[in-house]
């Protein structure tokens, strides 16, 4: 006998939008060389954006822009830090609902290529990974050591009761799930990639298209016989795409052809100057790609904000690091605020054109507005709000007292009549050093600096050493060693300092500061707070501070640093309120009286 749905419970499914999509299982798959859905061949047009870089008030119009360049399919990252701050606690709720996104990506028409990792690289925090992993010194991430891999399959079992409903042989939009990512980049154990394919496979992944993806090169490191590959590559020369795809067909002459990332554009770190691509030669390899059939998703199609601490950083293994700004444009189709550039409309038209397919129109984007000046009036002292130390005999890092992010101040007292050297060993990233309360120097990991000499003391000196984790490395083999703070140890003369005082700064919530008109300089926190009749998006101009980090309304934007490029942090119009919105800005080398302001266009 049917079983009727009563007229009320139809509509609503209807205008949940998942109804009719999600009683339809779709088979996707590979036939030959290419793709077919539902039996036909079918090339995945698919732009990467990432649901915890877009405020999500935002991910549907970021969606719908998507669309309107002729995209079919999305591509997101899973980040696991962001869901699983702490051993088996899991947060999908706000810009962390993943879920939520992959349903709006199939309201809007749109397939969904799903990389959960574990590793993401994507010049995120430690590469997507939890800090916590590193509180285990002998834990060793991106191996089979079976204490990662207990931590990995616990994680992707929680996602695959998340996620794997939503594949497309379940009535959901996900076609292809990665397994692992570019491991060729970092190594060749094929029997921890078998690992970590079993391990989704187990959680459900199981009704979409599972395949690996690696530089062209890196292909036999990173990929696995039973599964098609993709392939990354950019698109800064004239011919890059065609050379790609003739390394992949030495390895695999038969299979797919999927250029994975489609580097459009590339990324920033502080100190170094704001990227700019090539867009003619982008546009050049994507005709030759569409023209051929291929498959392709651009890396990335909207990059959004690394917001917070989230930022990762670039390192070449033998000591250099470079960290990565707050703003992830990443001189994409869509820039950082969701606006579309010139190369947005050139990219559309060459899809039209191999495609046949008309997309719809452009959705218009409200502009950015001006804010009033506002000055720094109020402060707090960093040292006048720190909280309960922990006392340890050794140093710790971050991961050792179970912090992840922000700053920590290590505190001990010199006795004697006390000059030297001092060295911070292994320090992480960035360093102010004080004697009783004065600032004698800093100490920056991305100079290679990690000593200065302490001029000669009392009898008795108050030795203050404030540490930021600007971000740990993302990439290469050194990710195993990336715990924030100082690190090993610090020597004074060539003598082991003991007997610490540690003060976690993780700066999560800045709401208990108290604040007074009070003058203060230096390691300070500065409030302030501008009106506006109307929200709308802004770029608030941080120019006249040094380091640090801001807020607004509660809301962490991003680092400050005055080395550049980036002096602009994006502030999106649904984190602002009409009427008073409330700015704090940390800055280590503060001074009263700053000013900050709104601006319509971004400076990086």
């Amino acid at each position: 006998m049917r079983r009727r749905f009563p007229a009320l419970v139809f509509c609503l499914l209807i205008l949940a939008g998942g109804y009719t999509q999600a009683q339809q299982a779709h088979q996707f798959a590979v036939n030959g060389d290419h793709y077919v859905l539902d039996g036909k061949p079918f090339q995945v047009i698919s732009g990467e954006m990432h649901y915890p870089r877009i405020p999500r008030a935002y991910w549907r119009e970021r969606l719908r822009m998507a669309k309107a360049m002729g995209l079919n399919t999305i591509t997101t990252y899973v980040f696991w830090n962001v869901h699983e701050p702490r051993p088996g606690e899991y947060d999908f709720s706000g810009n962390n609902d993943v879920v939520e996104f992959v349903r709006e990506a199939q309201q809007e028409g749109l397939y969904v290529i799903l990389r959960p990792g574990p590793y993401v690289c994507a010049e995120w925090e430690f590469g997507g990974f939890p800090a916590w992993l590193l509180k285990d010194h002998d834990m060793v991430v991106r191996t089979s050591d079976p204490k990662f891999i207990a931590a990995v399959a616990r994680w992707t079992t929680r996602l695959g009761k998340e996620l794997a409903p939503l594949q497309i042989e379940n009535g959901g939009p996900i076609i292809l799930t990665q397994v692992e990512n570019e491991y060729g980049s970092f190594g060749n154990d094929h029997a921890y990639m078998e690992q970590i394919h079993k391990l989704l496979v187990d959680a459900g992944f199981t009704k979409s298209q599972l395949y690996t993806a690696d530089g062209p090169e890196q292909v036999p490191a990173g990929s696995l016989p039973e599964l098609p590959v993709g392939i990354n590559f950019g698109g800064e020369h004239d011919g890059d795409a065609k050379a790609a795809f003739a390394t992949l067909r030495k390895f695999r002459p038969s299979g797919p052809s999927m250029n994975s990332e489609y580097w459009a554009g590339w990324f920033d770190h502080w100190g170094g100057k704001h990227a700019g691509t090539n867009a003619d030669n982008q546009a050049a390899n994507l005709q030759w790609m569409l023209s051929h059939g291929y498959s392709v998703s651009f890396y990335m199609f909207h990059g959004g904000t690394s917001f917070g601490w989230m930022n990762g950083a670039n390192s070449d293994g033998k000591g250099s690091y470079e960290p990565d700004v707050t703003s992830y444009n990443y001189d994409a189709a869509l820039d950082e605020s969701g606006r579309p550039v010139p190369k947005y409309f050139v990219f559309r038209d060459l899809i039209a054109k191999a495609t046949g397919v008309a997309a719809p129109p452009v959705p218009t984007i409200a502009p950015a507005i001006h804010t009033p000046e506002a000055k720094m009036v109020e402060a707090a002292s960093l040292w006048k709000n720190l909280p309960a130390p922990i006392r340890s005999e050794q140093i710790l890092s971050m991961e050792d007292v179970d912090q992840a992010y922000g700053y920590i101040l290590y505190r001990t007292t010199l006795k004697g009549m006390t000059s030297g050297e001092l060295v911070l060993d292994q320090l992480h990233s960035y360093a102010l050093i004080y004697l009783d309360g004065k600032l004698v120097g800093t100490l920056d990991r991305r100079l290679k600096q990690d000593r200065l000499t302490l001029p000669a003391t009392g009898k008795k000196a108050r030795l203050d050493i404030l540490v930021e984790n600007t971000g740990r490395v993302n990439f290469g083999k050194s990710i195993g060693g990336e715990r924030a703070g100082i690190t090993r140890q610090v020597t004074l003369a060539g003598g082991a300092l003991t007997g610490w005082e540690i003060y976690p700064l993780p700066m999560q919530d800045v709401s208990s500061l108290k604040f007074s008109k009070e003058p203060c300089e230096g390691a300070c926190f500065y409030r302030t707070s501008f009106d506006v009749k109307a929200v709308g998006d802004t770029f608030l101009d941080t120019s006249e501070f040094t380091k640090g980090q801001l807020w607004l309304n509660g809301h962490a934007l991003g680092r400050i640093w005055n080395v550049g490029p980036q002096k602009t942090l994006y502030a999106p119009a649904p984190w602002m309120v009409e009427g008073n919105n409330d700015v704090t800005v940390f800055d280590l080398q503060g001074k009263m009286g700053a000013t900050l302001r709104g601006l319509d266009k971004p400076v990086l």
